[in-house]
């Protein structure tokens, strides 16, 4: 009995409260913008490597991310502050409960270097030792045969419906849940020194990725926000260059997982207000 007594009262409570969050934190109208940082992971992945003088894969490669030491002037810089690994976002409430935004997630992907993997496969004429055919071989990727590193960065470009919910609120403060869906495109910056070719680094669309987002949001005065992000998903990176010659490529797909820390601001662009949504 006192079990049911409990539960109804919590209900009761937990409807005023709702009801009168939906009355006070109204969305529909607003823009939203944040920007913030993230520590990424990813899994293994196979990479398969194309050009002219070599076809070969390697099975199983680690990588880290790798996010800047905190200091003002790198992560405050205007001429700096694009360094870090961070999140942008701008969006749009259609209605009270359902957002779409546009964003750019900058991770940074580095292969561990000396590891020792297997490759499978050929590579003939690059005038080193690695001239061999491979068939389930280990390979230490050592850096006189390979670097690879997405670190200027692994550029997922991104676009998301959230579905954003009060869970407590007050005149000037709010604890709000969102969650949702996005996909995306991928366009790296891709450091890579392979066999006896030139250091290559620049920009490339390499793929596509789609993902899920949890988040957890407190605003303050009903304009200002910190929120706390938790985002996974997978990435296929079919078209990475990798040398100044165009005919050389790599492909690669894996999944990822980002932990953010964002601060953000919400705004309105017109007066009127639809409470009823």
């Amino acid at each position: 009995m006192k079990t049911l007594i409990y539960t109804v009262l919590f209900v009761i409570a937990f409807s005023s409260n709702a009801q009168r969050v939906t009355n006070n934190y109204y969305k529909k109208g607003n823009f939203f913008f944040y920007w913030g940082w993230n520590r990424s992971a990813y899994s293994s992945s196979d990479i398969h490597f194309t050009g002219d003088d070599y076809d070969f894969t390697l099975k199983n490669v680690i990588a880290e991310d790798r996010q800047s030491p905190f200091n003002f002037k790198t992560y405050f810089s205007p001429t700096k502050f694009t360094i870090p690994q961070y999140n942008f976002r701008f969006g749009y409430f259609f209605n009270n409960h359902y957002n779409i935004s546009f964003g750019a997630d900058h991770m940074k992907y580095v292969m561990l270097q000396d590891q020792t993997v297997e490759i499978n496969g050929t590579i003939s004429n690059t005038g080193t030792s690695y001239d061999l055919d491979y068939s389930d071989d280990d390979i230490q990727l050592t850096g006189d045969f390979l670097k690879f590193e997405h670190t200027d960065g692994l550029n997922y470009e991104n676009i998301e419906i959230r579905r954003f919910d009060v869970l407590f609120g007050r005149e000037n403060f709010s604890l709000s849940a969102n969650e949702g869906i996005g996909i995306g495109v991928l366009i790296p910056k891709t450091n890579t020194t392979l066999l006896n070719n030139p250091r290559y680094d620049e920009f490339n669309i390499a793929g596509y990725g789609s993902g899920v987002v949890l988040a957890l949001n407190l605003t303050f005065f009903k304009h200002f926000f910190i929120q706390s992000e938790w985002k996974g998903g997978f990435l296929n990176m079919p078209n990475i260059r990798t040398t100044m010659n165009k005919s050389d490529r790599a492909d690669q797909n894996f999944w990822f997982s980002q932990y953010n820390v964002v601060f953000g601001v919400n705004f309105r662009i017109k007066d009127k207000i639809n409470k009823s949504e």
